[in-house]
């Protein structure tokens, strides 16, 4: 029988944030990547884990099982995720996936409930190099074209050229993941146009905000990612003051999708209690 429940929070905006949980153990909260959702990035992960840790897999607003709304800022989505945490009413680690990553660091600087934080491949944009800018650029102008066309699976696609590998692309195709995403492109495209007309610097780029997380960090990047990942995490590393990183070897960007035992490796050994002050 499956030990799978759900929990859910209302935001202070009205928005229900909600979550697939399983597992039992110390508690851990996996904040998602931009393309899919809470299940679609981190089922593959969870066999790994459910044995040791409970695992808490809230989708930000417009995604899962998560309530819409026209409000998709960082730091409204950041707010989204705090209220998740402290609502689960005990302490929790947190894990994070490219922006979801970055999330989980801004998380970390405002709930007082956050154990430690496992950030696998951070986004710090402003540390983007002109050839990464216009990869973006390309890589969502592509996108919204083919969102246009009701190319929505398409669509998904071309967005993940951006930061996986081509191989990561066929090993995510064959395993329906686009597909499945497609439905949360026309969100990724609001998402990403509020982002470019905010006026905040994101948390993960605020060298002052990352000095206040006082939490354990563990900024993760695969051998074999694209150099602004790496760049990113290091950034990180040199900010929050009790920070390491680690290389996880023969894996990309796309690791929960196409290596979860080799990531789930890796936060077994972060998370647990021997690891985690007391």
């Amino acid at each position: 029988m499956s030990d799978q429940r759900t929990h859910y929070v209302t935001t202070t905006d009205g928005v229900t944030i909600g979550a697939t949980v399983q597992g039992q153990g110390p508690l851990l909260v996996f904040l998602q990547g931009l393309i899919g959702d809470g299940d679609l990035d981190w089922q593959g992960l969870l066999p790994h884990l459910t044995g040791r840790f409970t695992c808490h897999l809230p989708s930000m607003r417009g995604r899962g099982l998560s309530g819409d709304h026209p409000d998709l800022s960082t730091s409204r989505i950041a707010a989204d995720f705090v209220t998740y945490v402290d609502s689960i009413g005990e302490p929790a680690g947190l894990v994070g996936w490219s922006g979801g990553a970055s999330q989980a660091l801004a998380v970390a600087a405002q709930s007082d409930v956050v154990t430690a934080v496992a950030a696998f491949e951070p986004v710090a944009a402003s540390l983007f190099d002109e050839q990464t800018q216009a990869a973006v650029g390309g890589a969502l102008a592509r996108t919204g074209e083919l969102a246009a066309e009701g190319r929505l699976t398409a669509a998904s696609r071309a967005f993940a050229g951006f930061p996986f590998t081509d191989q990561e692309i066929a090993v995510a195709e064959d395993a329906g993941y686009f597909e499945a995403a497609g439905r949360y492109v026309p969100n990724l495209l609001n998402l990403f146009q509020q982002m470019m007309a905010e006026d905040e610097v994101p948390a993960v780029d605020d060298s002052a905000v990352l000095g206040t997380i006082s939490a354990p960090v563990m900024v993760l990047h695969a051998s074999n990612t694209k150099p602004f990942f790496i760049v990113s995490a290091r950034h990180v590393v040199d900010h929050v003051p009790n920070a390491q990183l680690r290389e996880i070897p023969d894996v990309a960007h796309a690791a929960p999708l196409t290596h979860p035992e080799a990531l789930a490796d890796a936060l077994t050994e972060f998370f647990s209690p021997a690891q985690q002050p007391a």
